[in-house]
């Protein structure tokens, strides 16, 4: 998995990914994490590069590591698959902490806790259902997140 999305990202595309049919833009991100948290701090995307943006656990196989469902690939920040797959595990905690372990260069990049954010937006957002597994972990990540990045 580590190889095949590192690869993408290496890629060159000049399409840009449709997350939930949504194209994605620096607009969008920045209102996602404003509406959803309490945060002044700059929410500027600095690198932009090739995703699948819709990884999850239904568009991957294995033993062998294969992603299908293409349609929402292209150009996005980086680190929207891996915050996206951890969000997609965040019900099964000890998955979710091994994404972030195997995922942990776009965790820790600046971009990759912008894309946690709007993740955890997308989770915690007004239609989240309130017996959702993932509510508690992803609003206290965000929490963290969001001291982290004001902090600067």
């Amino acid at each position: 998995m580590n190889e095949s999305l590192d690869a993408l990202a290496a890629q060159h595309t000049r399409r840009i990914a449709t997350p939930d049919t949504v194209t994605i833009t620096q607009s969008l991100v920045t209102e996602s994490i404003r509406t959803a948290f309490s945060c002044d701090f700059d929410t500027t995307v600095e690198q932009w590069v090739p995703a699948h943006a819709d990884l999850n656990w239904a568009n991957a196989t294995g033993p062998t590591f294969t992603l299908f469902d293409w349609e929402d690939w292209g150009n996005a920040p980086r680190g929207l698959d891996s915050a996206s797959l951890w969000g997609n595990s965040l019900a099964v905690p000890a998955l979710a902490d091994r994404v972030r372990d195997e995922r942990r260069r776009d965790f820790e990049s600046r971009d990759g806790k912008l894309m946690t954010l709007f993740v955890c937006a997308k989770i915690l957002g007004p239609d989240a259902h309130p017996e959702d597994p993932r509510l508690v972990p992803a609003r206290d990540m965000a929490a963290r997140i969001v001291d982290e990045l004001q902090a600067g």
